[in-house]
């Protein structure tokens, strides 16, 4: 009995010990692999940092948290711009913010991925919107926009392309838009936005122009990039009757309509609302059908800058389409037919502003062509 029970103590003592000799080891295994990975992000003295070895959304979980956009007061200052390589130098924003714009609108083109890989798409805006310039403007603005063909995916891109709701995806994720906000849910990237009080409020209409475009054939003759596409639709029925809705009970005295493409100019041969002229001609009746107040078109994708003007019968003013295209890299040849161009065409890196002001409810918009050094290339006064 004796003996049993001295036998019985001594099992619970080596037991005892193999649970301590353990519980030390696995001790010194979590503190050996935490120094480890602390030498491994803390550098050495005249050691240069590798910001790649750092996990980029630990370190910049701002840059990542949806937001809503804030419509309470209406900018008097709005930058845009497009056709921005990121694997270029990010040289601009500085000179953007230096502007102290309230609102920033991507009008396409955004970081050039032209890839269907959506994981190697979301990699490049990570890139951009980690990058510490850029974040320096989302602390000063409001961004809001829409992709171009190549942060859509592909070169020209059209309705056919069966990535296009990744590419959405992408772009809505880069846009810090909420989960629950409708925008995720419908098809297409088109939205809308109305800032400020009356008598002074600004309404933002963008439009897709790539999610429901139809295709379009090349010119064999060579003249022009593509034959005109007579029969077919650039936006689709759906966001053509969210358009006119949005025109026609547009309560804002300022309306800003924003294309990734051109609609005015149409002497060029590259992509422009003139490759579907029907549809061009669709876009200027509604215009002039609903006669929202005071309407101004921005548009991007063609590597220069330039403003373009048209009088259409019917609409109480005249209707300008400010272009700004070339953030890190521009067209070559410094010249091209425009028969509504007003000023100069300009080929330097470039992106542009708009300066509101207000006698009562008329705006008064100041367009402005700015680049390198936040220097003024062109100015246009508008005088509704």
């Amino acid at each position: 009995m004796t003996f049993t029970q001295k036998s019985c103590s001594t099992s619970h003592e080596h037991s005892f010990m193999r649970k301590a000799f353990a519980l030390f080891f696995a001790l010194v295994a979590v503190q050996f692999t935490a120094a480890a990975q602390k030498d491994k992000l803390t550098p050495k003295a005249g050691a240069e940092v590798n910001t790649a070895d750092i996990d980029i959304e630990n370190k910049d979980q701002e840059a990542f948290k949806p937001k809503w956009i804030d419509t309470t007061t209406a900018p008097t200052i709005i930058a845009f711009g497009s056709c921005n390589k990121v694997d270029k130098p990010q040289t601009m924003w500085g000179h953007v913010a230096a502007n102290n714009p309230q609102l920033w609108i991507w009008l396409g083109d955004i970081i050039y991925a032209d890839t269907s890989d959506m994981k190697a798409l979301a990699a490049h805006y990570k890139r951009l919107k980690t990058n510490p310039e850029y974040k320096k403007l989302r602390a000063k603005a409001q961004i809001v926009g829409v992709y171009d063909d190549h942060d859509y995916g592909i070169n020209d891109g059209c309705k056919d392309y069966p990535m296009k709701k990744g590419a959405k995806k992408c772009l809505m994720d880069f846009l810090d838009v909420p989960s629950n906000n409708p925008l995720r849910k419908r098809e297409g990237a088109y939205q809308s936005y109305t800032f400020g009080k009356a008598p002074q409020k600004i309404k933002v209409i963008v439009m897709d122009t790539r999610y429901f475009r139809d295709k379009l054939e090349p010119d064999p003759t060579k003249a022009k990039r593509y034959i005109p596409n007579t029969t077919g639709n650039v936006l689709g029925e759906k966001q053509w009757q969210w358009l006119e809705n949005e025109l026609k009970n547009s309560t804002a005295n300022l309306n800003i309509l924003c294309s990734s493409v051109q609609v005015l100019a149409d002497d060029h041969g590259h992509e422009k609302w003139g490759n579907f002229p029907n549809e061009r001609k669709r876009l200027l009746s509604l215009i002039t059908k609903t006669k929202p107040r005071n309407l101004l078109i921005l548009s991007g994708d063609r590597h220069m800058a330039e403003v373009s003007k048209m009088n259409l019968e019917g609409l109480p003013y005249p209707l300008y389409d400010f272009t700004s295209s070339g953030m890190t890299h521009i067209r070559s040849g410094d010249s091209e037919t425009n028969r509504l161009r007003v000023g100069d065409m300009i080929v330097k890196k470039n992106f542009g502003i708009v300066k509101v002001q207000w006698a009562g409810e008329k705006p008064i918009v100041t367009l402005q062509v700015r680049g390198d050094g936040n220097e003024v290339f062109q100015e246009n006064l508008i005088k509704y």
